[in-house]
């Protein structure tokens, strides 16, 4: 089945929706976007995501997202391409623009694309990586689409048989993974670094902490290695154990914390689409 994409107002096919090669988010990284998890046909958490894009989009300077017609667009591709399990991607950018940095006055781009997805598996690995996260940077705490430093770090993760990369920030604290926020557990007690360590406020994070209840700890990377259990959350992740984290062996993944947490998670999850 082809995916569904919702261009500036309306649906196209995938084959000829185009964006131009002016367009801000292809020139220099000016965007903003989501990615929501869809489940028999609906959109879960939808309301936080598009808060979170006009936060994230208010934070880069862009004009204000209209929050529904963004809505409509993700009405629009989820009836077009009804899915048992998907991503949702919006995308919001400068729009056509100079080349260079400079921000055009054409008017921002809006995209919303559906495509199937695989639910993924039960426990992972992770590696850490040597690039650090910057707690103070321009677009700390944004989700935006400047992402080859991702990009970079993941690939190191396939190289060593891991799904995902963990920073740590400019001070060696532990931060976030290339698209997800980290929750470990020291002496029976969870943990996940504050939003001031530079990570996303992950839209699973929030949930765990409100649904869960977890200590916002400013941490070492090195507590990692020290850990009882370690889990990973993100839109399409959940909450996911991980049994390695670089050589580091967490056997029995995933511990009780972290079953309970995933536990707790889909039951809440499961009776509010949009909590």
């Amino acid at each position: 089945m082809k995916p569904a994409i919702w261009l500036d107002g309306s649906l196209c096919d995938p084959d000829s929706a185009m964006v131009s090669v002016f367009d801000h988010g292809l020139t220099v990284g000016d965007g903003v976007f989501e990615t929501v998890k869809v489940t028999e046909g609906r959109a879960f958490a939808l309301t936080r995501h598009l808060r979170r894009l006009a936060r994230s989009a208010a934070g880069l300077g862009l004009p204000e997202p209209d929050l529904d017609e963004v809505r409509r667009g993700c009405e629009e591709v989820l009836k077009a391409h009804p899915v048992a399990f998907g991503r949702l991607r919006i995308t919001y950018t400068g729009g056509i623009s100079p080349l260079g940095s400079d921000r055009g006055t054409a008017g921002p781009t809006v995209v919303v694309a559906l495509v199937e997805a695989s639910r993924r598996p039960d426990a992972t690995a992770v590696v850490t990586v040597p690039w650090a996260r910057n707690e103070r940077g321009a677009l700390t705490g944004l989700k935006t689409t400047s992402y080859g430093e991702n990009v970079v770090a993941l690939a190191r993760a396939r190289e060593h048989d891991a799904t995902e990369a963990l920073f740590g920030n400019t001070v060696g604290a532990l931060c976030e993974g290339t698209g997800s926020n980290v929750f470990v557990v020291l002496d029976g007690q969870l943990h996940t670094p504050p939003l001031s360590s530079g990570c996303l406020a992950g839209i699973t994070r929030a949930l765990v902490l409100e649904w869960v209840g977890a200590k916002e700890t400013d941490l070492p990377l090195d507590a990692l290695y020290r850990a009882e259990e370690v889990f990973v959350t993100s839109t399409t992740r959940d909450v996911q154990a991980v049994h390695r984290v670089d050589s580091h062996t967490l056997p029995g993944a995933p511990g009780p914390v972290t079953a309970e947490a995933l536990r707790i998670f889909l039951e809440r999850a499961a009776a509010d689409i949009d909590p």
